[in-house]
C-alpha cells in the first residue's frame, strides 16, 4: 500500500510512504520491492552485512554512485528488520530546499504560517514505528542537519508553530555518493551529526565492479517489463549481452533497466539484439581492444564458465563475428572455439566467415 503525505509541497520531496508487509530475506529470490538481483561476490557479501545491520535498530549509512540501488538496499534493511510491517519513508533530499523544508520534515500545527490550514506531521512522525531512509543526506542544508540531529538525540519532534515535542519511534537510514568526511573537513557537514549517521557503513558496489551480474539484472528488467505491458517477454541475443558486458555502466543499474527499456521498446520480433541497445553502449561494444579484451582486462570476479562465455562473447563483437580472428586472437583452434560458441549458444554473434 502506498499513501503520499498531504502537501504539495511535500510530494516533490518524498517519493513515497509504503506500508512494507513482512517479505523473505532479500537473498531468497522473490520479486518483492527488497529484491536485491545478482549472484556476484560483491552482491553476496553486501546480503550478508543488510541481514546482520537489519537484526539491529542502527543507524546506517550507504554509500555508492549515483544509480546503484541504495534505496534498494535500505528497503531490504527495513523489510528484513522488525520494522518490516511499519512504514518506510523514502525522502529525497535534494528535494528539500525550500523554505516550508521544516514543515516537511518535522510536520508544522495548523496556522504556523500562511496557508498552514490544517495539522500536518511530516515525513519523520509518518515514519512512526518504522524506517525513515534519507537519501542523498549530504544536500541537506546545515539548518536542516541541526534540527535532525536533535531529533536523533532525543527522539521526538517539534512541528513548527508549536512548543510541545512529540515522540517518536523511528530508525533512521540515510544515503549519498558523496564524502561526507571531506564535507565536514570543509565545513559543509555537521560533525556531529555524521557521526550520529556514521555508526553502520555500507557500501552499493558499482556495476561495473560486478559485471558478471549484468545478464541477470537485464533478465530481471525484461521479467519487470514484460509484466508491466502485459506482452510476451523479450529474450536477449548474445551480441546484445557482449555489448552489456563489455560497457562500463557510467549510470549503474538505473543507465542499464533504462537501456532494456530501450531496447524493448525497438525490438520488433521478440529479440533484443545489438541494433536495438543505446548507440553508447553499440559503440563501446565495437570500439572494445580485442587483444585486450582476450587478456581479461577489467573483466570482474565470476566462474569460469561465465568468464569464459563473456570472454569469447566480447571477442567476437569486437572481430565482428570473425570466428577465424576471434580463435587467433584467444589461441586456439577454431573448431574448438566453434564447439564453445555453442555451448554457450553465441552462434548469433557469428557471421560466418572463415
Amino acid at each position: 500500500m502506498t499513501a503520499h503525505v498531504p502537501s504539495s509541497a511535500a510530494t516533490s520531496a518524498a517519493r513515497s510512504i509504503e506500508v512494507a508487509p513482512p517479505t523473505t530475506p532479500a537473498s531468497s529470490g522473490s520479486a518483492g520491492p527488497a529484491m536485491i538481483v545478482g549472484t556476484s561476490p560483491q552482491i553476496a557479501r553486501l546480503r550478508r552485512l543488510i541481514e546482520a545491520v537489519a537484526t539491529k535498530d542502527c543507524t546506517v549509512l550507504i554509500t555508492g554512485e549515483s544509480g546503484t540501488g541504495k534505496e534498494l538496499v535500505a528497503r531490504s534493511i527495513h523489510t528484513q528488520s522488525r520494522r518490516g510491517s511499519g512504514p518506510f519513508v523514502a525522502v529525497d533530499c535534494t528535494g528539500l530546499r525550500d523554505t516550508l523544508l521544516e514543515s516537511q520534515l518535522f510536520g508544522h500545527v495548523k496556522g504556523a504560517f500562511t496557508g498552514a490550514e490544517t495539522n500536518t506531521m511530516g515525513f519523520i512522525r509518518a515514519a512512526d514505528g518504522g524506517t525513515l531512509f534519507l537519501d542523498e543526506v549530504g544536500e541537506m542544508d546545515l539548518k536542516t542537519q541541526a534540527k535532525l540531529l536533535r531529533c536523533i538525540q532525543e527522539r521526538s519532534v517539534v512541528p513548527l508553530g508549536s512548543v510541545k515535542p512529540v515522540d517518536v519511534d523511528v530508525r533512521i537510514l540515510c544515503a549519498t555518493h558523496r564524502d561526507l568526511r571531506a564535507m565536514v573537513d570543509k565545513g559543509e557537514f555537521r560533525e556531529d551529526l555524521f557521526f550520529r549517521l556514521d555508526v553502520v557503513r555500507l557500501a552499493a558496489p558499482a556495476l561495473r565492479e560486478r559485471r558478471s551480474d549484468v545478464p541477470g539484472l537485464a533478465e530481471h528488467f525484461l521479467n519487470l517489463l514484460s509484466e508491466l505491458y502485459g506482452e510476451p517477454r523479450r529474450a536477449l541475443a548474445p551480441d546484445a549481452v557482449g555489448a552489456m558486458m563489455a560497457y562500463s555502466w557510467p549510470g549503474n543499474v538505473r543507465e542499464l533497466a533504462n537501456a532494456i527499456e530501450h531496447a524493448a521498446v525497438f525490438s520488433t520480433d521478440g529479440l533484443i539484439r545489438l541494433s536495438d541497445l543505446p548507440e553508447r553502449i553499440r559503440a563501446a561494444a565495437t570500439s572494445i581492444d580485442p587483444v585486450r579484451a582476450a587478456s581479461g582486462g577489467e573483466m570482474p570476479l565470476m566462474t569460469l564458465d561465465a568468464m569464459e562465455k563473456a570472454l569469447i562473447s566480447r571477442v567476437l563483437v569486437a572481430t565482428n563475428g570473425n570466428q577465424s580472428k576471434a580463435a587467433a586472437i584467444l589461441q586456439i583452434e577454431r573448431r574448438r572455439l566453434y564447439r564453445k560458441v555453442k555451448r554457450h549458444g553465441l552462434a548469433e554473434l557469428c557471421n560466418g566467415a572463415a
